[in-house]
């Protein structure tokens, strides 16, 4: 407790395998270990933020335009930086990791005979449609379908119970925040999902289905429906 600030934050920029686009070149298993090194990086320099009593929007001049006297300024700047670089770098982490898990389950439609589990699916819990066993727990339920959108298009309907979206699922879905960056970042494009829907009295059906975000459906949103977690 001597030393309350002993994280410290090296100036320079972030590890180079994801700087400057370097992680399209990556592989599926080194994307997912570099995501977890950069989360758990950012997670790191938020507790250094944490020790100094500060967050990203902080002041830390004084009316009269000075370094405030009671914060340690120049730490707290190198660790902003490395925060927002870190955060770039993740963006397009997660990028390449959609574009790699969409490629994936497109060649699995394409040639279904030759669809086996991968490190892609195994790493995110996106499963073939065999073995119901290992599904993962829903987390969202759709209760709004609007006529015509990309959602119905989709084969989505109200009180589906989405296990999937894309990357996203019930361990990393952050309020389904995680939801909308996935729909956002993919406009245009396809993004796989699973859902569960009741089929009658006690029996469900496990679907996996195609949606598309689009702008210009002609109703509010990219998807044109409804979901909430559960």
């Amino acid at each position: 407790m001597n030393n309350l600030h002993a994280p410290t934050v090296p100036a320079g920029p972030t590890s180079a395998p994801t700087a400057n686009g370097t992680s399209n070149h990556l592989s599926f298993t080194e994307l997912q270990q570099k995501k977890d090194n950069v989360e758990a990086e950012l997670k790191a320099l938020g507790n250094v933020l944490d020790s100094h009593g500060v967050d990203m929007d902080t002041p830390l001049l004084t009316r009269d335009g000075f370094p405030r006297s009671d914060l340690d300024v120049a730490q707290i700047r190198t660790t902003r930086a490395r925060i927002i670089r870190l955060k770039n770098d993740y963006k397009e982490i997660m990028a390449n990791v959609e574009k790699f898990l969409h490629e994936h389950f497109a060649n699995a439609a394409e040639h279904p005979e030759s669809s086996t589990p991968t490190t892609a699916s195994s790493a995110f819990e996106v499963l073939p449609d065999t073995g119901a066993q290992s599904l993962d727990p829903p987390f969202a339920k759709v209760d709004g379908v609007s006529p015509n959108s990309p959602a119905e298009l989709a084969g989505l309907k109200v009180d589906d119970e989405i296990r999937n979206f894309g990357y996203v699922n019930w361990s990393n879905h952050d309020s389904l925040k995680k939801v909308a960056e996935c729909v956002t970042g993919n406009e245009g494009r396809n993004i796989f999902i699973r859902v569960t829907r009741p089929s009658g009295v006690a029996s469900r059906e496990e679907l996996r289905l195609t949606l598309t975000p689009r702008r210009d459906w002609g109703g509010r949103g990219m998807l044109g429906c409804h979901i909430t977690p559960i």
